[in-house]
């Protein structure tokens, strides 16, 4: 890419400055009613509807930077760079050695910035099956996180920018703090494809309006967090300059938290006795400080970010604390364990045509005219994510062997077993191309989040069992036959545009194919679980169904973590309704 790295710019969007503060020593107090513990989509959320209540007052502590300036993360085409780019953006984690993928150990990047991943991820917004939603229902025992029930958090979370044809509005809200769209360039000769194939081929590959319907499977046009030609995240959108004003919110930066403190036994709300924390430590430059939370702590600082706070707060496995020398102050097993992440590869094929986005990766001339473009008027190739124009959503064949090996882990007749994205690119590679990624999400695998020592602020064992069970691996070489499918269509082949693919996988033996993916899959980034959800009173999971920590007063956990089952689909959506559902939790709670 020919953009430099990390770039930023002189104006600020987004996000008014008055209210985030960069010193500790600017902030007005160190008590208030609530502490979030993360500034990404699931903090910003909560405190953005908390503090609609003018007599609630919120600190928000994020351990990274303002997102504002940073023109990498506002060019919604240079996220596959940023995402992928170590630097003062991203907490640059690795996995532990995948066995399951061929030993490879893998960068997994998440965004360190206001706004957390929703500032750094691919944008891609969608909101999985109704049926992932009525799984949580049913194993949490709360019909409040069913499809019908979660359904108005998504109108209320976002807004679709009106295209015909091309989405549903009636599934979608006109108000939200994040914006929402379909791709906003056109490479008319490679949609039109995709497209026509849905007509050539129905029965495998039928056409679908809206994918965040709550029924998914089919082809359809990919809809993205970008709004006017620019990222919309929680940091642009529920933290926008109206909000960021408001006297009760707060908000810092640089302040990574270590742990919870002020542990006692007298917790308020709760019954006489149950444990409580009443702040956190956080570090500042070289410096600690604490804040005091009066009503409760929101743990919002993600899959990985959560259960790392808990299990230095001593919170988790009692076993596994003792070996590290810290003390045990409740007893939860399940905390950063039960990860489920969605594998993903991908496959390219050559094409004989110009019109592909390979050109804005190889020509410096072309990047910089679009790059003209955009700072000129929001428009051009680089308002999309990458970009990639359709996404698919599939399933397994009936008597797929990989059913032999387990059951059917999809939650139901209507939900996918596959992603797959269409790119009209070939991602780097020489010439003109395209690619199409194919993702397993209903994963079997599960994996964890653990401390690598008792220094809060070592990196953690990031663990997300890539192909631990062998269904992943046998559905996903499967699932790779529907690419070529896919391809096999005249839209393709009518007129010689499609060449030949980079890696021919219908010349490999089954075992060969699964060799393959195993050793070119990676992780998606959608790590969930690690604080999962699970019944009142159950004695496995970390929170109950109203995000309260098992066993302790004041502290609920309030982001992706607690989904206990990654859904079929790109993560920050469900984050985003999880958050909304969440604040409405705190906020019957204090009414």
């Amino acid at each position: 890419m020919f953009a430099p790295a990390l770039a930023t710019i002189s104006l600020f969007s987004g996000v008014g400055l008055c209210k985030l503060y960069e010193n500790v020593a600017d902030l007005p107090s160190l008590h208030y009613d609530f502490v979030v513990v993360g500034g990404g989509a699931g903090g910003n959320t909560v405190a953005n509807r908390l503090t609609e209540d003018p007599k609630i007052s919120v600190l928000v502590l994020e351990a990274g930077p303002s997102n504002a300036g940073v023109l990498d993360a506002q060019i919604p085409f240079l996220s596959n760079d940023f995402g992928n780019a170590a630097g003062p953006y991203s907490w640059n984690y690795t996995t532990t050695p995948q066995a399951g993928a061929a030993g490879h150990v893998f960068n997994y990047l998440q965004g360190h910035l206001l706004g957390g991943s929703s500032s750094h991820n691919g944008m891609a917004y969608t909101r999985g099956a109704a049926a992932d939603f009525d799984r949580y229902a049913k194993l949490t025992g709360d019909d409040g996180w069913s499809w019908n029930k979660i359904f108005p958090y998504f109108l209320k979370a976002s807004e679709n920018h009106d295209t015909a044809g091309q989405f549903n509005p009636a599934v979608h809200g006109t108000k939200g703090a994040i914006s929402v769209s379909i791709s906003g360039y056109s490479w008319s000769d490679f949609e039109q494809r995709v497209i026509q194939t849905t007509k050539e081929l129905p029965d495998d590959f039928p056409f679908n309006l809206d994918m965040n319907s709550g029924k998914p499977l089919g082809i359809g046009w990919l809809q993205y967090t970008i709004g006017n030609g620019e990222r919309s995240s929680s940091a642009t959108g529920y933290l926008k300059p109206k909000v960021i004003q408001r006297p009760n919110l707060d908000v810092l930066l640089h302040a990574q938290v270590s742990k919870l403190i002020n542990f006692t036994r007298t917790g308020s709300p709760g019954p006489p006795g149950t444990p409580t924390f009443g702040g956190v430590e956080f570090r500042q430059g070289t410096s600690m400080f604490a804040a005091r939370a009066s009503k409760e702590i929101i743990l919002s600082a993600g899959t990985i970010g959560t259960p790392r706070i808990l299990l230095n707060s001593g919170v988790g496995d009692r076993n596994a604390l003792q070996a590290l020398g810290i003390q045990t102050m409740v007893d939860l097993p399940s905390v950063g364990k039960n990860a489920s992440d969605h594998p993903y590869t991908g496959l390219t094929w050559t094409v004989n045509s110009n019109q592909t986005a390979d050109s804005l990766y190889q020509n410096a001339t072309v990047f910089n005219e679009a790059l003209a473009q955009w700072n000129k008027s929001r428009t051009g190739p680089l308002v999309d994510s990458d970009p990639g124009t359709h996404a698919g959503w599939l399933r397994l064949s009936p008597d797929s062997p990989a059913f032999a090996v387990h059951a059917d882990p999809s939650p139901g007749p209507d939900a996918p077993h596959f992603e797959i994205l269409f790119q009209p690119s070939g991602l780097g590679a020489p010439g003109n191309s395209i690619s199409l990624a194919m993702a397993m999400i209903s994963p079997v695998s599960r994996g964890s989040v653990s401390l690598s020592s008792n220094d809060p602020f070592a990196p953690p064992l990031v663990d997300p069992g890539l192909f631990a069970n062998e269904f992943d691996a046998l559905a996903l070489a499967e699932g790779t036959d529907l690419l070529f499918k896919f391809l096999s269509a005249p839209a393709w082949n009518h007129d010689g545009y499609l060449g030949a693919p980079v890696v021919d996988l219908t010349t490999m033996t089954p075992a060969e194919r699964v060799d393959f993916v195993r050793s070119h899959a990676g992780p998606g980034y959608h790590i969930v679980g690690t604080a999962g959800m699970s019944p009142n009173g159950a004695q496995y999971g970390v929170v109950d169904p109203d995000l309260r920590v098992k066993g302790i007063a004041g502290l609920r956990v309030i982001d992706a973590s607690v989904l206990p089952i990654v859904p079929a689909g790109h993560t920050q959506a469900a984050t985003y309704v999880v958050a909304e559902r969440g604040a409405d939790l705190i906020k019957q709670t204090w009414e």
